[in-house]
């Protein structure tokens, strides 16, 4: 009968031994906390027996997090992203010296002993007595598997990994009691795997696999002998043993590691002695973590997608779900990236612009028909130095984009001509366009509250002799700003907006476009990839598809794979066939012998719009062929920059304008990107051209060009002033400014500029 206290109690003694029973030798919790042992004996109480036996019996293993790697639609590596650098491998993928090395340095009784060590904690706690202090600790290698478990599952926040790491009796007991259950449930090989794969080895590296790459740019099943004592012996302190930041004390700890190996037989002395005389033989691979390191210029695109998975329900109910998914990584994204559209996006925009000059451009390539974003890119890459910048130019402000977009100028005025015809009207529908005239009023709007010019104001033309009567197809081709401002006036805002909404054109900030007549003239801000799937519902005759980034994601977790639904493209009818086909037929007639001629591209049929804004601040072409719609945006970030007497790509431009700068760039990186492809032709329908009246006979433009190229007009977000322009004729001085009720309020930054023509 066991010798009872005074008052009946156990001794501390008993208590302790009795603590030891019943939890199968779970004194391993007081060594593993390394403390000395009288002080271990007199906190094995009665309520730490109670405590051990009340905890939960499983534990909880979360998937390991892995890198995500993200691919082109080839399947081609565009970058790697991940929250912990990690493959996980299988057992018979990492080298045999390896598994040995880890056994022999951190727990070299592990496959004799069960969840805890007797005798490593007999021999800890008698260490630690004769020190009077910490020396030696006795976790064993399925105990310190649980702790990085623990430690896994906390993640990234700062305080649930405290809570795992802080050196108390009760994290230990739990750690104990999972111990068991693990060394029942799992078995030693499995321990081992599961544990070399879950470790930290410093420098990033979480797991044998990814510290194998990043220390000697090797799978882990190749490594040597000396390799393996050093990556082992650096998981006791991945800081103190850092091979590359202090070679001398990494080279000692590599050595006693295969010292150790040689004493419990892994290895001869004679082998750990002619490894010790090895240099450490590291070959560095650096890590390239994040889209920052993407290939092919693709690092605003693999942002989109980081994008798309972080926003998109699809991935998760909220977006601390999607969160944890994309963090806990193991993805494989296939995305829609073609490598033959980057590159020629790429090396047009590196051609016509360079980075460090005062303007940027994007250019964004979409797919019609499916949404498939097939190419986007900027002058200004990825980073965070001078002539750098982590904004996406080609997408809105909720996915990486500028804050309002860029105002669109003439690119938008296809879309009021889309809203005409779908009213009945006629592609032979004629104005008289004069070269000044004041904002017809009211307009009808979809409130049935008309908008009314109580201000008197005013818009013209670019050039005196721009004077109509004027049909479609000649204003769009020109770009007549007053043909645009009556057109409207016909038909009422309420169909443009309808128009505009079937094609999902939004401004930058994700907000809906306003209803005041500057809209025909591009006034507002608005994305490239908005207006490039825009476009591309022209090439797919009527027929809208939401752009798409992703074709597929599988994910890996533990051994298995599984795949993960993905957003998918939705397409509608924006507009019929014919309104389609006539589009077309009008912007045909802009590249061959309107303002977009210097765009237009040969041996195949293509359409596109030029668009520049006041003070020359943004310059566009959005143009498209039947397999391929592209929008091209040349301006100031900031719009602070006026594009007047400025060199552009080491080429000065007096005045630059939708055709010269954007429309090359469009025109070189449509040309790569369709190269090979198939010459697909459009559904162009006749529009005849007007009659010349008596009092105009002689005085045609000949070739289309006599009257000079044209442009927008609209409002300037800071003063609202409307700024006359030509694209490639003269550029009267601006003498005329709009009154502020014109655009209902002031703009907002780079939201107000209004349009030039072209």
């Amino acid at each position: 009968m066991p010798k009872k206290r005074s008052g009946g109690g156990l001794t501390a003694t008993q208590q302790a031994a009795k603590f030891l029973g019943v939890s199968v030798l779970s004194g391993a919790v007081l060594a593993g906390i390394a403390l000395p042992a009288v002080g271990a004996l007199g906190l094995a109480a009665k309520g730490s027996v109670e405590s051990f036996d009340e905890l939960p019996a499983n534990l909880k293993t979360p998937p390991l997090s892995q890198r995500t790697t993200i691919l082109d639609a080839e399947g081609g590596q565009i970058a790697t992203v991940y929250s912990r650098d990690r493959t996980v491998v299988d057992l018979k993928d990492v080298s045999p010296y390896m598994q040995k090395a880890i056994v022999a340095i951190e727990d070299s009784r592990f496959y004799e002993h069960g969840a805890v060590d007797l005798k490593g904690i007999l021999r800890a706690l008698n260490k630690n007595a004769q020190s009077g202090g910490v020396s030696e600790g006795a976790s064993t290698l399925t105990q310190q598997y649980v702790k990085n478990v623990n430690i896994e599952e906390a993640g990234d926040d700062p305080t649930k990994v405290a809570q795992a790491t802080q050196q108390t009796i009760g994290r230990k007991i739990k750690e104990l009691k999972y111990a068991i259950q693990v060394e029942e449930e799992l078995g030693k090989k499995k321990i081992l795997e599961n544990y070399l794969n879950i470790t930290f080895f410093g420098q990033q590296a979480y797991g044998v696999e990814a510290a194998s790459q990043r220390y000697f740019s090797k799978h882990a099943k190749n490594l040597t002998l000396p390799e393996a004592a050093l990556l082992a012996g650096i998981v006791q302190s991945p800081s103190r043993y850092d091979p590359i930041n202090d070679e001398a004390e990494a080279t000692k700890r590599r050595n006693t590691v295969l010292q150790r190996m040689a004493e419990v037989g892994d290895v001869s002395q004679a082998e750990a002695d002619a490894a010790k005389e090895k240099p450490l033989g590291l070959k560095v691979r650096k890590p390239r973590n994040g889209c920052i390191t993407a290939v092919k210029g693709a690092s605003f695109f693999c942002k989109y997608v980081e994008r798309v998975f972080l926003s998109n329900p699809v991935f998760g109910k909220t977006k601390e779900a999607r969160a944890k998914i994309w963090n806990q990584g193991g993805l494989t994204i296939r995305t829609t990236l073609d490598p033959q559209s980057q590159r020629s996006v790429q090396a047009s925009l590196k051609d016509h612009i360079y980075k460090s000059d005062k303007v940027a451009a994007a250019a964004t390539l979409v797919e019609p028909g499916t949404g498939k974003i097939l190419g986007m890119g900027q002058s200004k890459p990825y980073g965070y130095g001078k002539n750098e910048t982590e904004i996406n130019y080609s997408v809105g402000n909720d996915m990486g984009g500028s804050n309002f977009g860029f105002p669109t100028g003439s690119t938008f005025k296809p879309f009021v001509a889309a809203a005409a015809l779908e009213e009945g009207r006629p592609p032979t529908q004629e104005f008289s366009s004069p070269y000044k005239m004041e904002y017809p009023s009211p307009v009808q709007t979809c409130d049935g509250k008309p908008w009314v010019n109580t201000d008197g104001a005013t818009v013209e033309n670019e050039d005196e002799s721009e004077v109509g009567p004027y049909q479609m197809k000649k204003a769009m081709e020109k770009s007549v700003n007053t043909y645009f401002v009556q057109l409207i006036s016909d038909i009422g805002l309420c169909p443009v907006v309808k128009m505009t909404n079937a094609l999902h054109v939004v401004q930058g900030n994700n907000t809906k476009l306003p209803e005041v007549p500057a809209i025909a003239l591009g006034s507002k801000g608005i994305s490239p990839l908005t207006m490039a799937t825009a476009y591309a519902a022209f090439a797919s005759r009527g027929m809208y598809c939401t752009p798409i980034a992703i074709e597929s994601i599988t994910q890996k977790v533990g051994n298995q794979q599984k795949s993960l639904e993905v957003p998918k493209s939705t397409c509608s009818r924006a507009m019929s066939e014919k309104t389609a086909d006539t589009i077309n037929s009008l912007l045909v007639g802009v590249v061959d012998s309107g303002t977009g001629q210097t765009a237009g591209l040969s041996g195949r049929q293509n359409a596109g719009k030029t668009g520049t804004t006041d003070e020359r601040k943004n310059a566009w072409f959005v143009g498209y062929t039947p397999n391929l719609s592209g929008a091209v945006w040349v301006g100031s970030a900031t719009q602070k920059v006026q594009m007047n007497y400025i060199r552009i790509g080491g080429v000065y431009h007096e005045h630059v304008y939708g055709g010269d700068t954007p429309g090359p760039i469009w025109r070189d990186a449509m040309t790569g990107a369709l190269d090979g492809k198939e010459a697909l032709p459009f559904n162009l329908i006749h529009i005849p051209d007007p009659q010349p009246k008596e009092k105009d006979k002689g005085k045609g433009d000949g070739n289309g060009r006599g009257n000079g190229n044209g442009g927008d007009n609209g409002d300037n977000g800071g003063n609202d002033q409307l700024i006359g322009g030509n694209d490639g004729g003269t550029f009267p001085t601006p003498t005329f400014s709009f009154p502020e009720n014109l655009f209902q309020g002031q703009g907002n930054g780079g939201n107000g500029n209004g349009g030039r023509r072209g």
